[in-house]
C-alpha cells in the first residue's frame, strides 16, 4: 500500500486548482458516498484530486485508480480494511468499473465502514449507470459534461469570466457582450477554435494532437467501456462506428430510421438500439418531443453528436454548418440544465418555454414569426438585437 500512496502523492503534487469546473460547486462533497459519472476526458479525476488537495487530510486520504495492475492481483477490500486499520478515513476510487465485481466491493466499503467517505468515478457510464438499482441508496450521482465555451476560455486565457442562466442572457445579451468583449477581444476566433478543439481539456496538451485523441477518445469509449456495461460483438462496434460517421456529416434533419439501418447493413430495432448506446456514452445527443417518454425503442426526432468537435473530428471536410451550429446550442443549453425538445416551427423548445431557431447572422423571424417567446440564436454575429441573440452567448451558461 505504501507504493500506492506514494504514487498518489506524487501526482497530487501536479495538480492545479486555479480554474475548476463549474459543476464543481454542484457536487455536495460532503455526502457520505458520491459518484461521478461523465465521458471520457471531462476531467473527473483532476476534478476528485481538487478536492483532495484542498480540503481533505492527505494522512487520512488515499486516491485510487482501479485499472492499476496492483488490482489484478490484489483485493480492494483487503486493501481497504489496512487503510481503514492505519486511520484512514476518505477513500477515492477513479476508474472505479475497471475492478471486477465493483458493485459488491463498494456497497460492503459503505455497509462495513460507517465513518469511511467514498468519492468514486469512472469512465464507462454505461456500467455505472447499471449500478444505480443496487446501489442507489448509497450513492448520490453527478454528470461532468464537456467543456463550455466560457470555461474553455477561462481555462485557455487564464481569466475568470462569469456564467449567467437563460433568463440573463435573454434580457440582458448585449450588457453581457459588452462585458466580454472588452476582455476577450478576439472572441468570435476564440469561439471557432472551441468548435474544433474545445471541448475537452486536452486540448491544453497540444491541439496538433487533438482530433487524433478525439478518434482514440471514440475507440476506447466504444472498443472498450461499452462492452464493460453491455454484451456487444466486434461486428457491432464497427457499425456503431460507421453510424457516428454517417451522423457526422448530416444535415439536422428527421432521421429516416430505415435508411440509417440500411446504410449500417443492420435491422432497425437494432438500429435504435445502438443510438441508445451512443446516447448513454454520451457520444451522441437524441432530441425527442415532450410527448415522447425517453425508451430505447422510440424513434428521436433528431440525432446530433454530443459536440461539435466529434463533428470536426469524424467528417474533417464534409462537416455541415447548420449541423454544428445546432449541436453546440443542444450541446451548452443540456449541459446546464435546461431541457430540450422539438419546436412547432423552431429548431428547439428550451424549458417547455423559449422556442428558438438557429442561423447564421442573415437569419431571420420568417419561421417564427407568430410564436411568443421566440428568438433565434445567430452564429457569425458578434452583437445581438433584440430577440437575435449571437449563438456564442449560449456558452456562458455554466
Amino acid at each position: 500500500m505504501e507504493e500506492l500512496i506514494n504514487r498518489y502523492r506524487n501526482l497530487l503534487l501536479s495538480i492545479k486548482t486555479d480554474f475548476k469546473r463549474s459543476h464543481y460547486n454542484k457536487i455536495n462533497w460532503k455526502g457520505r458516498a458520491i459518484c461521478i459519472l461523465g465521458a471520457r476526458g471531462t476531467g473527473k479525476s483532476t476534478l476528485m484530486l481538487q478536492y483532495l488537495k484542498e480540503n481533505l487530510p492527505l494522512d487520512k486520504s488515499l486516491y485510487l485508480s482501479l485499472d492499476d495492475l496492483y488490482f489484478k492481483q490484489n483485493s480492494l477490500i483487503e486493501l481497504t480494511e489496512r487503510f481503514y486499520q492505519l486511520g484512514g478515513r476518505n477513500l477515492l476510487l477513479d476508474e472505479v468499473h475497471k475492478y471486477e465485481d465493483w458493485q459488491s466491493a463498494v456497497k460492503n466499503m459503505y455497509d462495513f465502514y460507517p465513518d469511511l467517505k467514498l468519492i468514486i468515478s469512472g469512465s464507462s457510464i454505461l456500467a455505472l449507470q447499471k449500478s444505480q438499482a443496487d446501489l442507489s441508496r448509497r450513492l448520490v450521482y453527478y454528470e461532468l459534461p464537456e467543456l463550455s465555451f466560457r470555461e474553455y476560455l477561462s481555462l485557455k486565457l487564464k481569466i475568470k469570466l462569469e456564467k449567467y442562466d437563460i433568463i440573463e442572457i435573454l434580457n440582458n445579451h448585449q450588457k453581457i457582450v459588452e462585458q466580454n468583449v472588452t476582455v476577450i477581444p478576439d472572441l468570435m476566433l476564440q469561439f471557432e477554435h472551441y468548435k474544433k478543439t474545445g471541448a475537452y481539456p486536452f486540448f491544453l496538451e497540444d491541439e496538433r494532437d487533438y482530433v487524433s485523441k478525439i478518434n482514440q477518445l471514440i475507440n476506447v469509449i466504444i472498443d472498450y467501456d461499452l462492452p464493460e456495461g453491455k454484451d456487444i460483438s466486434t461486428s457491432t462496434q464497427a457499425k456503431l462506428k460507421k453510424l457516428l460517421y454517417l451522423l457526422s456529416t448530416s444535415v439536422p434533419f428527421s432521421p429516416n430510421i430505415t435508411k440509417l439501418a440500411e446504410k449500417t447493413e443492420t435491422t432497425r430495432p437494432r438500429l435504435l438500439e445502438m443510438l441508445h448506446m451512443l446516447e448513454v456514452s454520451k457520444l451522441i445527443k437524441n432530441l425527442r418531443s415532450s410527448s415522447k417518454g425517453i425508451s430505447m425503442m422510440n424513434k428521436p426526432d433528431k440525432i446530433f453528436l454530443a459536440n461539435t468537435n466529434l463533428i470536426y473530428a469524424l467528417a474533417l471536410e464534409n462537416q455541415n454548418q447548420g449541423n454544428i451550429r445546432e449541436t453546440f446550442f443542444y450541446n451548452q443549453l443540456e449541459n446546464s440544465g435546461a431541457v430540450l425538445t422539438t419546436a412547432k416551427s423552431g429548431d428547439f423548445l428550451v424549458n417547455n418555454q423559449f422556442e428558438f431557431e438557429i442561423g447564421g447572422k442573415n437569419k431571420t423571424f420568417d419561421q417564427i414569426a407568430k410564436i411568443p417567446n421566440s428568438y433565434i440564436a445567430a452564429d457569425e454575429m458578434l452583437y445581438g438585437m433584440g430577440n437575435k441573440i449571437p449563438l456564442y452567448l449560449f456558452g456562458f451558461l455554466y
